[in-house]
């Protein structure tokens, strides 16, 4: 269990941390010299005092952060309680409530942290009615918050009276403790490094996640920079492995990582984890005690984990929060932060002075577009479900053009295995795309399917001589907004199961056979067998007009009615090809960005390859970006699809 110190400086948190641990946790020089606690110090207390490894299971000791209690210092007040069980509430009895006092229970409260007691310090100092006044005040200040049960011990560290019973309901309190055991992928916000002398680079924070033994391969989460764990301190003891809600050293070996590449704010994380973001959507609580509304694009100090950054709020349910209200909102970073759903965050003003709120992580991959849209704000509603089952299943009713699963378990922080066995828990449609699973609930499926097979029937009935509309132009009328990655996804699987059929790149439904007339059937057997012919060079327009003695416009209007059929593309002005040998060039290029070590190819290696010659390689490879079979980066071209798939059927 863990413990954090809350209170007004000079309240004496330090000194009781001492008088219940035997620590002195102020350590640095400046804060001795000041007597003031600058930097959180720890301690820990075992409560079967003997040492040994602590086993996952261990609640056997306590540790204590004890925090600064100077305005100047709420940043490294934060750091230190961002990972805490419980806070322990010290009031001075001469000076009882302070302003720091109710900004760190303000603080504690938007953190969702619970004060387990209060302490209150000095009493030796004053006579026993101004202690009665400051119980009361306290009773008052806390009765209407989680904590208003909290009991108070009357102390004089110094004097050791009142610790003992002080220690007694801590331990009691930690023995009946059970850790929230976070799952998911291990994450642990940096609040120290240093180097130690004969074990090398030691960084320490509070698991927020996951668990992690020694051995294991972790990562930076700002740099990507890995480091293997060579040893783990955890609880203040040589562990095995440390897990979420303990605190942890650890012990990090890298050829690539020093000292100086470590700062307080980074994580430290598993190969899994989601990467750091700039901007995210969250629920946030705006204090009621400030005077002014919180207008949208307000400048603000976020601390979330052990970071500090800058951000501006941008409000997605009108243009201002209302004091004391909560509000939908954006996040977005003057540089990347590590975040993951359910994180607590606080907000101060922009001169670091007032905290003006804080909040919940929702959603880390927000939408590039409508943002404040009514069903975008309906899907937060959705995902703001701690139950990962309930959420999912709420989200995928909200969402027509499907719900990338990658994002949803990886905003969750959800490891592999945790994510399959949720996904095995919900009724749900998968398709396999190239970024990933993409589900769909069975109604939203359902209505998919009856969109697609609607417009289709419309198009064939308008155009009964075309094989169909090419996939960019599907549901471009009706209400529905498919990604086209997922369409693709989607018409390939429904062509698959039999219900539609791709001709290349044309989709149609299965029992619509679109014809050429008597007269263009016949010219066209002519010049599809000089296409044949050709082969991977095929003859142009012209060329085909001189041959067939034919006149270059009919041949044009022939071939392109043909097109529509689905016999063949039109691979630029001039020429056309017969399906097969498309798929044969689309094979080649496949083939080359499979053995490419960056997936892409060069148009003199598919030139090469291929033996068409430069201008017909110029040709194809526009017309392979043009209908996004392939995409153009820098001199290359890359190639994500299966090309039967892709260019469908070749009759």
């Amino acid at each position: 269990m863990i413990i954090a110190t809350a209170g007004h400086v000079d309240h004496g948190k330090t000194t009781l941390i001492k008088a219940l641990t035997g620590v002195e946790t102020d350590r640095l020089p400046e804060e001795k010299i000041r007597s003031m606690t600058i930097e959180p110090g720890f301690a820990y207390s075992h409560l079967n005092g003997t040492e040994g490894d602590l086993d996952m299971g261990s609640t056997d000791s306590i540790a204590f952060i004890d925090v600064p209690g100077h305005q100047g210092f709420i940043r490294n007040m934060l750091c230190g309680v961002s990972g805490a069980d419980f806070a322990l509430m010290v009031v001075a009895a001469d000076d009882g409530l302070m302003p720091q006092t109710n900004e760190h229970l303000s603080l504690l409260c938007l953190l969702d942290i619970e004060i387990t007691a209060v302490a209150l310090t000095k009493i030796d100092r004053v006579h026993p009615s101004r202690i009665t006044e400051v119980r009361d005040q306290i009773e008052l200040l806390l009765v209407d918050t989680p904590s208003s049960h909290a009991p108070i011990f009357e102390v004089a560290a110094p004097e050791d009276i009142g610790i003992s019973a002080l220690k007694k309901h801590l331990f009691e309190r930690a023995k009946a403790f059970t850790h929230r055991g976070a799952p998911g992928n291990f994450r642990l916000p940096i609040d120290r490094c240093f180097n130690l002398p004969g074990a090398g680079l030691i960084v320490t924070g509070t698991a927020a996640y996951g668990t992690l033994a020694t051995g294991d391969t972790v990562r930076m989460l700002s740099s990507g920079t890995t480091a293997r764990v060579r040893s783990i301190h955890a609880q203040n003891r040589d562990a095995i492995r440390g897990r979420s809600g303990q605190r942890c050293a650890l012990n990090l070996a890298s050829t690539n990582l020093k000292k100086s590449d470590v700062i307080r704010g980074d994580w430290i994380v598993s190969s899994e984890a989601p990467p750091a973001q700039s901007k995210i959507d969250v629920r946030l609580h705006f204090l009621g005690s400030q005077a002014r509304n919180l207008a949208n694009g307000t400048h603000v100090h976020v601390h979330l984990g052990t970071s500090h950054v800058m951000a501006r709020i941008l409000t997605l349910e009108g243009k201002s929060i209302q004091p004391g209200e909560s509000g939908w909102a954006q996040l977005v970073f003057g540089r990347p932060i590590g975040a993951v759903f359910g994180d607590r965050f606080v907000v101060r003003d922009q001169s670091a002075q007032l905290t003006l709120g804080g909040g919940k992580v929702i959603d880390i991959f927000p939408p590039l577009r409508g943002r404040s849209k009514p069903d975008r704000l309906s899907i937060l509603a959705a995902l703001e479900a701690d139950d990962h089952v309930v959420a999912l299943e709420r989200v995928l009713e909200l969402k027509n053009a499907g719900l990338q699963l990658n994002e949803f378990s990886a905003g969750r922080n959800m490891t592999s295995e945790e994510a399959t066995a949720l996904f095995r828990c919900v009724d749900m449609v998968t398709i396999a795309t190239n970024n990933g699973l993409v589900a769909f609930s069975p109604s939203r499926w359902s209505d998919l399917r009856s969109a697609i097979f609607a417009d289709l029937t419309r198009w064939h009935e308008k155009h009964p001589a075309m094989i169909g509309p090419p996939l960019n132009q599907l549901l471009i009328e009706g209400p529905l907004r498919i990604p086209e990655e997922t369409l693709y996804a989607v018409v390939t699987s429904l062509a698959q199961e039999g219900e539609i059929v791709r001709n290349g790149m044309g989709v149609r439904r299965s029992d619509h056979i679109p014809r050429l007339n008597k007269v263009d059937e016949a010219l066209w057997c002519q010049i599809e067998k000089l296409l044949a012919t050709g082969h991977l060079r095929p003859p142009s327009i012209s060329e085909l007009s001189f041959a067939l003695s034919e006149n270059v416009s009919k041949i044009e209007a022939t071939a392109q009615r043909a097109a529509h059929c689905g016999r063949a593309f039109r691979v630029s002005s001039k020429r056309y090809f017969l399906p097969a040998p498309v798929i044969e060039l689309a094979e080649m290029m496949r083939t080359l960005a499979l053995q490419s070590p960056e997936g892409k190819v060069a148009a003199s290696a598919f030139r090469d390859h291929s033996g068409i010659g430069r201008n017909m390689t110029i040709e194809v490879l526009d017309f392979f970006d043009r209908v996004k079979f392939t995409r153009r980066l820098g001199a290359g071209h890359k190639c994500n699809h299966d090309p039967r798939e892709f260019f469908g059927a070749t009759s």
